[in-house]
């Protein structure tokens, strides 16, 4: 059980790093938000937005500050699995004997960017989407495990269609969040040309480290979670099936697929870092809906009517999030 100075602590230090990324990242807090979000709740998170966003600073600067290993990998056409897993090499020792050793691939990481995912091929997509899933490398007959915390932030462009290989629906499950990057302010970018023309970068400070990631982690996981708040978050899910009683009509006229359970699961445990985040140990129904629209948007698969009514999960879940007013006990 959470003690009275644990929490309290905890959310001090959620503060900190907060503050210690926004010397570097200018605006974006949501999205600040939703990718500790993911690693504090142990899923990983997909970035939609066009280059120039921030994104890859965004995980080099956590690294920094969470002191954890940070790797990078440039999806293209070309890549194969094992330049992100990792492959099987051939040494020599000094009497010439040789010996086959397995070399970890980037994948063996803390932070990994998967940037522009969608440019590789559905087989090195998968190669990835399986460490991710299942937390371990297997090459040959031995299985390596990736060390926690690990979270996999993925990144695709929605305007460079041409030569893209979309990520399937049940890989698109896998990711926690899906968050949307958007433009900043006129005010957000004045800072950021500030910044940029100043003659020395911030000196970060570290502000924790895997040990202080993974408590934090288990503190998240005693928040409380109340009977009514869990059926929210599962009336939430049903209302995105058309095939269920509870379909809300949106859903029964424009949605081909739902959420499955893995939705339900999010919501719960997005939730609670949302509630610790903001300096509660008890996770609600507002909590619930302000992660609702990023852990539900791509598990919801459209039908033809609803690309030709011009129709989005964004505006299906608008209105199931409006028709499921926040609930009291």
């Amino acid at each position: 059980m959470l003690t009275a100075a644990k929490p309290e602590a905890a959310i001090d230090r959620l503060n900190l790093i907060r503050s210690e990324i926004a010397r570097v990242i200018v605006g974006q807090q949501e999205v600040v938000d939703g990718v500790l979000t993911c690693l504090l709740a142990g899923g990983h998170v997909l970035l939609e937005g066009v280059p120039g966003l921030g994104k890859t600073t965004l995980l080099r600067t956590l690294s920094n500050v969470l002191h954890l290993k940070y790797s990078r990998i440039q999806f293209t056409p070309d890549l194969m699995p094992a330049d992100i897993v990792g492959s099987m090499i051939m040494e020599s020792d000094e009497r010439g004997t040789k010996n086959l050793r397995f070399q970890p691939g980037p994948i063996f990481a803390h932070l990994v960017l998967a940037d522009e995912i969608n440019r590789a091929t559905p087989k090195t997509q998968s190669a990835l989407l399986e460490a991710m899933q299942e937390r371990t490398v297997t090459s040959g007959t031995t299985t390596h495990k990736l060390e926690a915390p690990f979270l996999v932030m993925a990144t695709q462009n929605p305007i460079e269609m041409e030569g893209t290989y979309p990520l399937p629906e049940a890989q698109l499950d896998r990711f926690l969040m899906k968050i949307l990057v958007g433009y900043p302010t006129r005010e957000e970018l004045n800072v950021i040309v500030d910044r940029t023309i100043q003659k020395e970068e911030a000196s970060l400070t570290m502000q924790a480290d895997r040990e202080a990631i993974l408590e934090l982690r288990g503190i998240c996981r005693e928040v409380l979670v109340a009977p009514h708040v869990q059926d929210y978050a599962i009336d939430l899910v049903m209302a995105t099936q058309p095939n269920t009683s509870h379909a809300h009509p949106l859903t029964k006229k424009y949605v081909r697929f739902g959420s499955s359970p893995r939705g339900a699961q999010a919501l719960v445990e997005c939730g609670r870092v949302h509630a610790m985040m903001h300096g509660r140990f008890h996770l609600s129904t507002d909590d619930v809906r302000k992660v609702a629209s990023a852990v539900l948007r791509h598990r919801i698969i459209l039908n033809f009517d609803a690309h030709a009514d011009g129709q989005t999960p964004e505006t299906i879940l608008g209105e199931i999030l409006a028709s499921q007013p926040a609930r009291q006990k």
